[in-house]
């Protein structure tokens, strides 16, 4: 895949995989961003949903590539797009979300209140413009970026960990637990912000090297059926993952705890959570009936299958009911 940094780098990459007539894929915040690219999709819905994909399927007809801009939906809606036509994706990824270094992609299901997906998308190539997350709210920019720090944590234990996997994973916690303070305390902080993209872009290659685990299998079931922010139920579910598999991945958790200076790397992802502004699920309106539920539904994710400890739904119910 072709990594560059810079939207100048865009032009170059698209004549490098043979693309003339690319479909740009994003929501209309970034209607007006200048990119070679006369044709664009603007109806990128919130965790993918499966109308926009539609749409996006439709509007691709006459593209050659899809270029999506924006986080983690707008990602997975061209690789959604991208498995049913085969069309490259190269992707400008806007926020910490890391959706453009795997293959596989979410897509929520609205009536359903459930988020399924695929896998199968052709990545092409990976566009890094630090000076597009500038105005990053503060929320979507902590929520994001503790996604992101997930992917690092979970890369370093799940069934599918790999040596390559465990250099990205620490190389990203380093630069996350870093640099976030600083994002969130001064937003438009050009050097905070480009060494944060930075740590995301490890984080997605730890992603694309090894795979989910339970932090995010939670997430996931959060988030196919009440429609929340990714990064915000990711920030929540992140530190009582990390304390339910620490007796399975005792060296995983301490290199991650020396990655991000501290010896306890649950409760400090979990102070990054609360300077993020996230700190318990009912805050965000998840009601305390339904959480055995949402646990049966996490069981059988397939992050919840590649975790170095198996989780019951009993036992998933208690992580849930800890951060309501």
């Amino acid at each position: 895949m072709i990594v560059r940094w810079g939207l100048s780098a865009l032009p170059a990459i698209l004549g490098e995989i043979g693309s003339s007539a690319p479909l740009v894929v994003t929501t209309r915040r970034w209607r007006d961003l200048e990119l070679p690219a006369s044709q664009r999709f603007l109806g990128v819905r919130p965790h993918a949903g499966r109308a926009g994909v539609e749409g996006a399927i439709e509007a691709a007809g006459a593209a050659d590539a899809l270029v999506p801009v924006g986080g983690g939906s707008a990602i997975d809606t061209a690789k959604a797009v991208s498995a049913a036509t085969g069309l490259p994706v190269v992707s400008i990824p806007t926020t910490y979300s890391g959706a453009e270094w795997t293959d596989f992609y979410g897509v929520r299901d609205e009536e359903a209140r459930r988020k399924g997906g695929g896998a199968g998308a052709r990545l092409a190539g990976i566009v890094y413009e630090p000076e597009l997350t500038i105005g990053l709210p503060r929320a979507e920019s902590g929520g994001t970026a503790l996604n992101a720090l997930a992917h690092c944590a979970e890369a370093l234990y799940v069934a599918g960990r790999t040596d390559e996997g465990d250099r990205e994973a620490l190389a990203g916690a380093r630069l996350i637990a870093g640099w976030l303070p600083r994002v969130l305390a001064d937003g438009d902080d050009p050097e905070a912000r480009r060494n944060l993209l930075e740590g995301a872009m490890h984080a997605g290659a730890a992603l694309g090297a090894a795979g989910l685990g339970l932090g995010h299998a939670m997430a996931q079931a959060l988030g196919g059926r009440y429609g929340l922010p990714h990064g915000a139920l990711n920030a929540l579910c992140l530190p009582p993952a990390l304390r339910f598999n620490e007796p399975a991945a005792p060296g995983a958790l301490a290199a991650l705890g020396g990655a991000i200076g501290s010896a306890d790397p649950a409760e400090r992802t979990r102070e990054l959570a609360r300077l993020a502004g996230f700190e318990r699920l009912r805050e965000l309106g998840v009601p305390e009936d339904e959480l055995d539920l949402v646990a049966e539904q996490t069981s059988v994710r397939a992050g919840a299958r590649a975790n170095p400890r198996q989780a019951s739904p009993a036992e998933i119910a208690v992580l849930l009911r800890s951060i309501w």
